[in-house]
């Protein structure tokens, strides 16, 4: 069995948290004994990750000291323009890292959840497979999705929430066989000048071409994504022994 890397995006600034991220990066903001980051680290060695990549870009001198005593080897993707690309850069960037052969579990470094949801990413047989809410209408400014067969046909937030099957949480998963299709679509995107785009719109290149993408419930299990101040108090709340 391919071991995992697990990519985590953490580059941007965090603005709508100031100012609690004036003088640190949103995955270091705690909400519970733990930061953000120690958290997603601690489930994701936890559940069978053997190695990060960590795209840093606001503040990155600060994840890498908190990452220093991390519990797994860890390897970083600068990110210095940060402040004026999309997150499809800081993926790409990210991408480079990973060695042949290894499955990858994308996180966007901004999200509680509870492990379990890793687990069954993990357990998931299709090519790729996306973790999402479907417990209740998304919010018209989420990350939706739309599902046939069990398995995920788009994203967008600019899908209809009504039409939509769920929100995507920001946690992903890729078989060892579709990073390779993954990284050279997302190589494509930035060399073609794509960088304001979101990592989702190459996701649908992609399942435009045939990759089976799985949709992974989330139910009955908790996260929290963590942009404002409204969603911090919700994640503290959530897990307050995080």
């Amino acid at each position: 069995m391919s071991a995992t890397t697990a990519i985590i995006l953490a580059a941007g600034v965090g603005s709508r948290l100031r100012p609690l991220t004036d003088r640190v990066p949103k995955c270091l903001v705690p909400i519970g004994r733990e930061t953000i980051l120690a958290r997603m680290v601690r489930l994701l060695a936890a559940h069978g990750v053997s190695e990060l990549v960590v795209a840093a870009g606001y503040l990155e001198g600060l994840v890498r000291d908190a990452l220093r005593d991390a519990p797994l080897p860890v390897r970083f993707a600068p990110c210095p323009d940060h402040a004026t690309t999309q997150n499809v850069v800081s993926l790409h960037r990210a991408l480079a890292h990973v060695a042949p052969g290894r499955h990858v579990v994308k996180l966007d470094g901004d999200v509680a959840f509870d492990g379990a949801i890793v687990a069954r990413l993990m357990a998931s047989v299709d090519d790729a497979a996306a973790a999402v809410d479907d417990t209740a209408v998304a919010p018209e400014e989420a990350m939706k999705v739309t599902v046939a067969g069990g398995r995920v046909t788009r994203f967008g937030k600019g899908i209809d929430a009504r039409a939509a099957a769920g929100e995507s949480i920001g946690v992903e998963r890729f078989a060892a066989g579709a990073v390779p299709g993954l990284a050279a679509a997302v190589a494509r995107a930035v060399e073609a000048g794509r960088t304001d785009v979101y990592y989702e719109d190459v996701y649908n290149d992609l399942i435009g071409e045939g990759l089976v993408m799985g949709r992974v419930s989330t139910a009955p299990l908790r996260w929290c994504e963590i942009d404002d101040a409204d969603d911090l108090a919700h994640a503290r709340a959530a897990f307050p022994d995080a």
